[in-house]
């Protein structure tokens, strides 16, 4: 605590100097800022008294694909050290702490009819806690970690997980709907799907490419608006919360001025954010027309029946269009788009159905994640471009962040964050309705196929103690001198060689 009042003593001088030559830039009082983790990734404890086993339990357990051969059956131990994360985001002074809940922590078989006390009591305490330290807790509902059990009856792909995920967000609401007033329903339904389901890099690894991801979406797109039409209709009047969910996208650039480039990065967006986000956020609801033509006419040249890509009824367009009460995003990065005039593959694949060229321009700057480029342009074009098409929405940003390999004086996680809040500001100013800004992550953390090889956190996470002691890097620092200011310099480099953390 010693380290974090010395910087922001230095922070609050350097603020005032910096302020008189006009190189200071000040956020509204309507953003809000918070730090995000997930269940799987730092809670450790996997099979804890009666928790039941997750789809990440098993992928890691029954598979080499870790690199680092690592599962998260440890982690970080928050589900033992859950006071020192409180400790930590109550450090940084952050407006909100956004967690998920483990399905199988609280359901052990995955069902309603047993419902873990013991699984309750522990967000029940890290509820308490971040409410005791005036921190808002933020809850996501699905991350990821479908229980195994009802991945064994077929998972997304099965429509009685309609149902299911309702009862599950039933007990949650009981359970802390009192104290929570932000859900979110399903983190990033398009890797769910399109890694999962389609493909083969996220659990539970199905590879059923070009088929299974449309069933998944269209079962979790259900799910989500029969979740918020229970708490709309049960536990709104009473409980005074909001309910949304968030979507992961990049911002694809056409790589030329031409017609044909314009056309595809627009198409490849709407056929990835626009996948999850028409049905809920356009005035007509449903599928963009373009995914809907595009699916159906290479389904039937590949000589199916019907569209590979499920169908609405005008009553279930009716039923999800609306229930969102936020737009909630996830962004790192952008791709450059080019168009493509390929011959229609007679084996279904979501990526031709798309039909565009995806690449990184190489002089963007590049993070310790192959996918991850430094581009915080295309942030600011993304949030116009939601405005735009869905007429300006409460855009929630849940997660942006850096990736390194092993770093405490992480000075390119810090111009990264520098970069992508002044890219945040301009597009405030362009007229872009953001109220909430979520640096991911608080801490270092499992990080899925790449295990413990790949570090987003605010704070060090030592893998090799067994004590899990968590230390804050530079960036955690500079993170906690801009809320502490609420203004960002809009060049970093100054501010970090005067606070000498560069």
């Amino acid at each position: 605590m010693a380290l974090f009042k010395t910087i922001t003593l230095l922070c609050l001088l350097v603020v005032s100097v910096l302020a008189i030559k006009g190189e200071i830039r000040k956020f509204p009082d309507t953003l809000s800022f918070g730090v995000a983790t997930a269940a799987y990734q730092i809670e450790g404890a996997w099979n804890a008294s009666d928790k039941g086993e997750s789809i990440w339990d098993r992928f890691t357990h029954t598979t080499n694909s870790i690199k680092d051969k690592s599962n998260g059956d440890f982690a970080c131990d928050s589900y033992n050290q859950h006071k020192r994360d409180v400790e930590m985001v109550k450090e940084l002074g952050v407006d909100f702490y956004r967690f998920s809940i483990s399905w199988s922590r609280i359901l052990p078989n995955g069902f309603s009819n047993k419902i873990s006390q013991d699984g309750i009591a522990y967000y029940d305490s890290l509820i308490d806690d971040l409410l005791e330290a005036n921190i808002k807790p933020y809850i996501t509902l699905y991350h990821w970690d479908l229980p195994q059990s009802l991945q064994d009856l077929g998972g997304w792909t099965n429509p009685m997980m309609v149902d299911y995920f309702t009862d599950f967000a039933e007990v949650a609401f009981e359970a802390f709907g009192d104290r929570v007033k932000t859900w979110i329903t399903f983190n990033e339904p398009w890797v769910v799907c399109i890694e999962g389901y389609g493909g083969i890099s996220k659990a539970p690894a199905l590879g059923m490419n070009g088929i299974a991801e449309y069933i998944c979406a269209h079962n979790i797109l259900k799910s989500h608006a029969k979740a918020y039409h229970l708490y709309d209709d049960l536990y709104r009047s009473t409980q005074k919360g909001r309910i949304g969910w968030s979507l992961n996208a990049n911002w694809d650039h056409p790589a030329t001025k031409s017609p044909a480039d314009i056309e595809a990065a627009e198409r490849a967006i709407q056929m990835n954010l626009g996948w999850f986000a028409h049905p809920v956020f356009s005035k007509e609801g449903d599928y963009p027309q373009v995914m809907k033509d595009r699916v159906a006419r290479n389904s039937l040249a590949q000589g199916y029946r019907r569209s590979r890509l499920p169908e609405f009824t005008p009553e279930e367009i009716a039923y999800i269009k609306g229930t969102c009460d936020f737009f909630g995003l996830n962004h790192y990065t952008s791709t450059m788009i080019r168009s493509l005039t390929t011959t229609i593959s007679m084996e279904p694949n979501f990526r031709d159905d798309v039909d565009t060229d995806c690449f990184y321009d190489p002089s963007w700057p590049e993070a310790t994640s192959s996918w991850l480029k430094v581009v915080p342009w295309g942030f600011r074009n993304l949030l116009n471009w939601i405005t735009k098409t869905y007429n300006n929405p409460e855009i929630m940003v849940f997660e942006n962040g850096f990736s390194d390999k092993n770093n405490k004086d992480d000075v390119d996680r810090i111009s990264y964050y520098n970069q992508y809040l002044n890219a945040l500001l301009d597009a405030i100013e362009d007229g872009c309705n953001v109220t909430a800004y979520t640096a991911w992550s608080l801490m270092d953390n499992f990080e899925w196929l790449q295990g413990y090889t790949e570090r987003f956190g605010l704070y060090y996470v030592d893998f090799n103690d067994p004590r899990r002691p968590r230390t804050p890097k530079a960036s955690a620092l500079y993170f906690k001198s801009i809320l502490e200011t609420r203004t960002i310099e809009r060049n970093c480099n100054a501010q970090l060689n005067r606070n000498g953390t560069g």
